[in-house]
């Protein structure tokens, strides 16, 4: 099911924007996430990229441990943003979805939590479950 993008949606994009657009680092940071708890409080994080690409942790992990180690479990939406590469004719920040391995954390920590992505040039927002259909189970 497809949830309709709010007011609280733009906010929580334009607080993933802002913590890019102040962090963001040529090879350090170009991924921004921010996350909505179920009482309304919004954390946000950048991924941090290593020169060893296996161990770099991306800005929904990021912040998914940052809310976790404030307190807070139950989430209510999530989104990333990618800031554009200097060298890049596009000059935009963008909603990405998040990679495989992001989507088994936020279902783990948020079984009902919502991601916003970006689909055929607009943006949508899906349950996670959606996002990630047969998921592995232990």
């Amino acid at each position: 099911m497809e949830y309709l993008i709010t007011i609280e949606d733009q906010t929580l994009i334009a607080s993933a924007e802002d913590i890019i657009t102040r962090r963001y680092e040529w090879e350090r940071h170009h991924v921004g996430a921010a996350l909505r708890t179920k009482t309304g409080e919004i954390f946000t994080a950048v991924h941090v990229e290593a020169s060893m690409g296996r161990i770099t942790v991306c800005a929904e992990a990021m912040v998914i441990g940052k809310a976790i180690s404030e307190g807070y479990k139950e989430f209510d939406t999530i989104v990333a943003v990618r800031h554009s590469d200097p060298d890049s004719e596009e000059r935009e920040i963008k909603v990405v979805s998040p990679c495989g391995m992001c989507r088994e954390l936020i279902a783990d920590y948020g079984k009902d939590c919502k991601v916003i992505v970006s689909e055929d040039g607009r943006l949508a927002k899906y349950d996670i479950s959606e996002l990630l259909p047969l998921r592995y189970t232990r």
